[in-house]
């Protein structure tokens, strides 16, 4: 308890600081036009301390005040801020449209690469090439070990397959920590050429490695498909150079799965190796999300035979530019995987915000393909920060639904907007439920402390029936839909008042009621 004081004390010194930073140059109307040193200059002729340093002194950190090693760091934010401010899109576009150059840059997220900003560049991506870089690498390297750290915590053993599922542009932002995740775990290092293209895979040797190979299912979004062809390639290589190595099967997973698999299969262990897979060309998503917000599936085996018949085209490294439909093989590589694994690397969309990050979750999936019926493992990884976390996903699903759907600063915002404010809140429920049907690893509270705060609540309903009645009507409906599906355990006068409410909604928006 007294290291998570501390944390949190330095935490709140370090935003006093920066926002101390931040006020030097804030005009009168609480905005920043321009970011002015000039305060630091005259702070330092008459030998004041810059704010930041007080700040720090007034919170705790006499000794951090004084520190040399402030400056530079400081210096650097204020650095960033002065690229925040500089906004130039209009003076950009208007340019543009004069048959002006444009100076180019890179696109992101500005927490990454700083290089980002200031907006109103001609932006660019990435040489597809170029990645996983260096730094994705040892990111990468980072979140595998936490991933492996907390797996033997809980379970006591190593896991021998991690299912995998690579998003195109979250690989964009990141410069491909999640492809180099992948090759981390298999035991394969990138090598980059003089040119910085990542085309060569060395074996790292199990000495070095210090532990066993661990084998991976990857499933590729149809962006990811389209963007990183070279890089699946280069995934389907790195595994098959892990699969034909000859090393003791309780050190090589990838290679006792694969021999397994071609004695099964009667095929060879090259091609039983076989672990990347995505849509059929042209074809995006495994469409659960569609169903799911849609309401039009009967049970949680339609969900799971449609992401199996949607994503198991495999690539192969030895046929370049096909894609086939490896139904069996994809069924036979998930049946063997202990664990399920996302990234979430941006601060923008959460688990909740969108129904992609619950579309490709593996989870019922593999236990309905496992022998032992035995659900996996589900994780994720927060690399949000540079000090990335790595939780089961019902923690995951915890955070989340405690940061967004049952917190007020959320939810009372998202009804200040308006119309577009009150479907937003219903679409996290709905995209909550989605995690229900795909991993189960949602809780009955989440649900319940959401009946609390939208049902129960008359003035809320009022409010929400004011401002979208088709939105309150969808969020009735999947209550009683995440009900009748078992997964909501509630009291029946809950389940009353909804369906009571259902049909007063129904009502309204028929006109039948004022």
């Amino acid at each position: 308890l007294e290291d998570v004081e501390f944390l949190q004390k330095i935490t709140l010194a370090t935003r006093a600081a920066v926002k101390a930073l931040v006020d030097e140059s804030t005009g009168a109307d609480g905005r920043v036009m321009e970011v002015i040193p000039m305060a630091k200059i005259m702070a330092n002729a008459l030998g004041a301390k810059p704010q930041y340093r007080v700040s720090l002194s007034k919170s705790g950190f006499s000794k951090g005040s004084t520190d040399p090693a402030l400056t530079p760091l400081f210096e650097y934010l204020e650095f960033c801020l002065k690229q925040v401010v500089a906004d130039n899109e209009l003076g950009a576009l208007a340019e543009a449209l004069n048959g002006k150059y444009i100076e180019p840059g890179p696109g992101g997220d500005p927490i990454r690469n700083p290089a980002v900003l200031p907006t109103g560049k001609n932006m660019h991506a990435l040489d597809p090439q170029s990645i996983p870089t260096s730094a994705a690498v040892d990111c990468a390297k980072r979140v595998v070990d936490k991933l492996l750290a907390r797996l033997e915590k809980d379970t006591g053993s190593m896991p021998e397959s991690v299912a995998f599922t690579l998003w195109g542009t979250d690989n964009i932002k990141t410069y491909g920590e999640s492809l180099a995740q992948v090759l981390e775990l298999v035991g394969v290092r990138p090598l980059p050429d003089a040119l910085g293209r990542v085309n060569k895979l060395q074996l790292i040797p199990l000495e070095e490695l210090g532990r066993p190979r661990v084998d991976v299912v990857v499933t590729c979004s149809g962006v990811f498909r389209d963007l990183f062809v070279n890089q699946m390639n280069l995934l389907d290589r790195a595994i098959k150079l892990a699969a034909e190595a000859d090393e003791p099967l309780d050190q090589n997973f990838v290679r006792k799965h694969a021999l397994q698999q071609a004695e099964e299969m009667g095929c060879t262990v090259r091609d039983a190796a076989t672990r990347v897979f995505s849509n059929a060309a042209g074809s995006y998503s495994a469409n659960v999300g569609l169903a799911i917000e849609n309401g039009g599936w009967e049970s949680e085996n339609q969900l799971q035979d449609q992401f199996i018949q949607r994503k198991g085209f495999a690539f192969n490294s030895d046929k370049p530019g096909v894609i086939d439909q490896q139904t069996e093989l994809f069924k036979a590589a998930l049946s063997t995987v202990d664990v399920t694994f996302q990234n979430l690397d941006s601060s923008e969309i959460s688990i909740s915000d969108v129904s992609h990050y619950y579309d490709s979750d593996p989870t019922k999936v593999v236990q309905g393909l496992r022998k032992d019926g035995r659900s996996p493992a589900a994780m994720m990884a927060d690399t949000t920060t540079a000090n990335a976390q790595v939780r089961t996903l019902s923690e995951t699903v915890r955070l989340d639904a405690r940061t967004k759907l049952l917190n007020p600063k959320f939810y009372e915002g998202m009804l200040n907007s308006g119309y577009e404010g009150a479907r937003e809140i219903t679409k996290r429920l709905r995209n909550t439920m989605g995690w229900s049907a795909t991993s189960g690893a949602v809780d009955n509270f989440v649900y319940e402390d959401a009946n609390d705060t939208f049902i129960k609540d008359p003035e809320m309903q009022r409010r929400l029936l004011d401002t979208n009645p088709n939105a309150f009507r969808d969020m009735v409906t999947t209550f009683l839909e995440a009900n009748g599906r078992g997964y909501w355990d509630t009291d029946p006068e809950n389940i009353d008042r909804l369906q009571e409410l259902y049909q007063e909604i129904e009502d309204k928006i028929e006109g039948v009621a004022s």
